[in-house]
Formats: structure tokens, sequence, C-alpha cells
């Protein structure tokens, strides 16, 4: 599971997700990527679940990258715990992804068809809405 290995503070207030990505929202890696279209948190637990439908649709062939990471602890109280008594313990990690972010890429001499399938097993893995882009050839006549 994705997590950090250290941390400054081990608890973390909750955020505002407000805007678009700033950085991170092309394919630079791989040929084709899964681009967020909405924000939200996405757990370890859903980025390792997409990292593994991939590469086990693409059969040893291509590479994946994983382009963000889960740096954000969430922290739940114990169930049935009267109020008071302070926050919770870290239960998960999270990465927060804005709209326009690029979460997974692959890439590596891929067929196009093998390559959208393979995103299109993973998108069913995340909470929030995605879509499927290409690399934009810069300067290639279709």
């Amino acid at each position: 599971m994705l997590m950090p290995k250290r941390v400054k503070y081990r608890k973390q207030m909750r955020g505002r997700m407000k805007g678009k990505a700033l950085r991170g929202a092309e394919v630079q890696l791989g040929e084709y990527g899964i681009q967020a279209l909405e924000p939200g948190w996405v757990t370890a637990r859903q980025i390792e679940a997409a990292r593994r439908s991939i590469v086990h649709s693409l059969k040893r062939r291509g590479k994946v990258w994983v382009r963000i990471f889960p740096d954000k602890p969430i922290t739940k109280r114990a169930a049935e715990s009267r109020m008071g008594k302070g926050k919770g313990n870290v239960e998960f990690w999270v990465a927060v992804v804005r709209p326009g972010r690029m979460m997974i890429e692959v890439g590596g001499g891929l067929p196009d068809d093998v390559a959208k399938e393979a995103l299109h097993q993973a998108q069913y893995k995340f909470s929030i809405k995605t879509k499927i882009v290409a690399r934009e050839h810069l300067g290639v006549e279709a």
C-alpha cells in the first residue's frame, strides 16, 4: 500500500479542493493516461487496485506510471465513542486530486486497443469521474 515513509505532522485538516490542477495535467511519460474530471480524494487502496488491474490486462507488456501519491492522512473516531477526547487515529491515506490531473499513464509500444482497454478497466476502481486521454503528438499531420 502506498503511504509516506515519514511525515512532519501525524494528522492534517481536511482542506478544500477548489480550482483545476495546476500541474500534472498532460500525458508526459506514456502514450495514454487517465485524467480526473472532478475533485476528490483517491485512496491508496484505489490507486493500488487500478495499478494491479492495468498490469493484469497488459500481461507484462508496456510500462505503467502512477502520477499521484497518497500523502494526506485521514483520521476516524472509533465506533460508538463519545464526543470530545481529541481527534481520531489515522485510518488511511489519500491523494487529493483536482480536475485535469493525470492520475495513471501507460506506454511502451503497446497497441492502442490494448492500452485503452487496460485504462478502461482501471477507471472502474476510482470513486471520481475520469476520462482516457492520448498524448498530443506535436508537428505530426494526421
